[in-house]
């Protein structure tokens, strides 16, 4: 069982504040100005609306980045469920690799592709900047 909280360096309080203000940016964007750009990553097979999902998923970016940057009390939770969130949304980065569609900028399959080696990256920054990974290898 992870504990909620850990201490955690200024570097990574701030790192974990900017990752949490992208989401909630992203957030504004899934439910207004970027909201086709997001439609357009929701794979094929996906048996909902793909408006639908776009919400949804601005709905949990938004209380993920709260949570990230605001709930610190449960930062380690926090950046768990955020490193989660980036693995279950990949695979819509897949599809846009695999289906060569066109959004955010990405408008060649180079592009794209390397569009796909940053959600590891995200995926570090969140566990790191909450604290997660210093639990995981403390645990004996």
């Amino acid at each position: 069982m992870l504990p909620k909280n850990t201490e955690t360096s200024t570097l990574q309080k701030v790192l974990r504040i900017i990752l949490g203000l992208f989401m909630i940016l992203a957030a504004i964007g899934h439910m207004t100005f970027q909201r086709e750009e997001f439609q357009a990553q929701v794979p094929q097979w996906v048996p909902l609306s793909k408006d639908l999902v776009v919400i949804l998923s601005g709905v949990a970016e938004l209380m993920l980045g709260v949570a990230m940057v605001f709930i610190t009390r449960y930062k380690v939770w926090a950046g768990l469920a955020l490193a989660i969130f980036y693995v279950l949304i990949f695979p819509g980065n897949i599809a846009q690799y695999t289906n060569g569609i066109d959004a955010f900028g990405l408008d060649t399959d180079k592009k794209r592709l390397i569009r796909l080696f940053f959600q590891p990256v995200l995926i570090l920054w969140a566990l790191w900047s909450a604290g997660v990974l210093k639990v995981w290898f403390s645990k004996k």
